[in-house]
């Protein structure tokens, strides 16, 4: 078996990481730090993006969530980022392709 080098579960986190911040703007607009320390403290630490920007960049492209406000604190500007109607539609049809996808596997592996 070839080493790629990359590993199941960094190959799971960058499949999962758009649904993860979706889910978690959700709940209120939040700004890049922001987001990294939810994921770190809801995870126990075990499912942190290391490269989150690129992601957020990805999900503006896309429509699914925009910037709903920036604040400038101690000298630096803090962009909030919040979810649209469009990425709520495109985590809940996600949410349940993942969730479909997961049950079959979990019945194959059994």
């Amino acid at each position: 078996m070839e080493n790629t080098g990359h590993s199941f579960i960094s190959y799971f986190k960058r499949a999962t990481s758009p649904l993860v911040v979706l889910r978690l703007l959700t709940e209120r607009p939040m700004y890049g730090y922001e987001i990294s320390a939810e994921l770190k403290a809801r995870s126990d630490g075990k499912y942190m993006i290391s490269i989150l920007y690129p992601v957020l960049y990805r999900l503006e492209e896309q429509g699914f969530i925009e910037i709903s406000s920036t604040e400038v604190s101690d000298g630096r500007a803090r962009s909030y980022y919040a979810i649209t109607p469009a990425g709520r539609a495109h985590l809940e049809k996600t949410l349940g392709e993942y969730n479909e996808i997961s049950k079959v596997f979990e019945t194959m592996m059994q």
